[in-house]
């Protein structure tokens, strides 16, 4: 059974950095699609960014130039580098891997930036 564990979440000032981390735990599988959703207070789930396997990235419009989407795919890893963070990025966010076709999600990590 493969499971996605996040860490690295926390409180920050505005202007503040924070890098989210994502690993999958187990053995024995290919990991297509690699992201990071989140979801504040009220609001839908949202797309941050995505990375292939062979490292093409998409990201939405409110986190280019601020976040950095990267992986290892030895390790199962996947990172979110937030840098000048505004109080709007406060959410939870997800991690999410597509592992045999499947979307598997992680238990989220609250991220919650002060103005």
């Amino acid at each position: 059974q493969v499971q996605l564990v996040e860490s690295g979440g926390g409180l920050v000032q505005a202007g503040g950095s924070l890098r989210l981390s994502c690993a999958a735990s187990g053995s024995g599988f290919n990991i297509g699609v690699m992201g990071w959703y989140r979801q504040a207070p009220g609001k839908q789930r949202e797309l941050v960014a995505t990375i292939t396997s062979d490292g093409r990235t998409n990201s939405a419009d409110s986190v280019k130039g601020r976040f950095t989407i990267s992986r290892d795919n030895a390790k199962n890893t996947v990172w979110l580098q937030m840098n000048s963070l505004k109080p709007e990025d406060t959410a939870v966010y997800y991690c999410t891997a597509k592992i045999l076709n499947i979307n598997v999600w992680g238990q989220g990590t609250q991220v919650t930036v002060s103005s």
